[in-house]
């Protein structure tokens, strides 16, 4: 089973059809058709999927609650959002069934389903930020199919910590980025990956929150605990 990232798809396909000045929803949406069948078509050469599942986002989000030291997400702006990008969800809806995801992201329940369906699924997308979750991925745009084990996607994600995430407003520290947070963890145990990012962020607190806006769940409700009972 293919898991795609619909709101990849929504946002892609809705700032390019905004270069065109003639468009309409009626060929945003063909669009749209002939964008999955081209993801579909490759896929099929990569992997030994032939069914897909499409995720998109819903309007509840269970990380504007824990984010405290940087509203999430708070840097992006309604207004940078695609003209068509509301018609492209429905077409997304109505046409392949998109599923939207409540009080949490659509790669929260992607990763969910890609936990249970284990190597029988691979995730589609181009966002980094699935290199936590294990097992096969396939970047459509690159049309690089690759396969991320536990220890890969735990060693990514305590990266993350360290790195932060501009995109979605989770500050990280300064002047470590994807080479220098790889040679600080490297060769650690997950104990000693988090026990280094409390001595580099100073605060056990500050990564407890950039570990839980981070971390993609793995089941419903899910809210991630640290190795080890903290000392707060």
């Amino acid at each position: 089973m293919l898991l795609i990232d619909a709101d990849i798809l929504g946002y892609r396909l809705g700032y390019a059809s905004e270069k065109d000045p003639y468009a309409s929803e009626e060929m945003v949406n063909k669009m749209v058709k002939s964008y999955v069948q081209d993801i579909m078509r490759k896929a099929k050469k990569k992997t030994t999927f032939t069914e897909a599942e499409f995720y998109l986002t819903g309007r509840t989000n269970f990380r504007n609650d824990i984010a405290t030291t940087a509203p999430y997400k708070g840097n992006r702006s309604d207004k940078a959002k695609p003209i068509f990008l509301p018609s492209i969800r429905d077409y997304l809806i109505n046409n392949y069934n998109a599923l939207i995801s409540v009080d949490q992201e659509a790669d929260d329940a992607i990763s969910i389903r890609a936990t249970e369906l284990g190597d029988d699924c691979a995730i589609c997308s181009i966002d980094k930020d699935f290199d936590q979750v294990p097992g096969w991925h396939y970047n459509f745009v690159k049309d690089h199919y690759y396969y991320v084990t536990p220890e890969e996607g735990l060693f990514f994600f305590y990266r993350q910590i360290l790195m932060g995430d501009r995109i979605d407003n989770i500050i990280g520290i300064n002047g470590i980025g994807e080479k220098k947070s790889a040679k600080i963890l490297e060769g650690m145990t997950e104990q000693e990956m988090y026990d280094k990012c409390v001595e580099l962020h100073e605060s056990e607190e500050r990564v407890i929150e950039n570990a839980r806006l981070l971390w993609l769940r793995r089941e419903e409700g899910q809210l991630w605990e640290p190795p080890h009972e903290t000392t707060k």
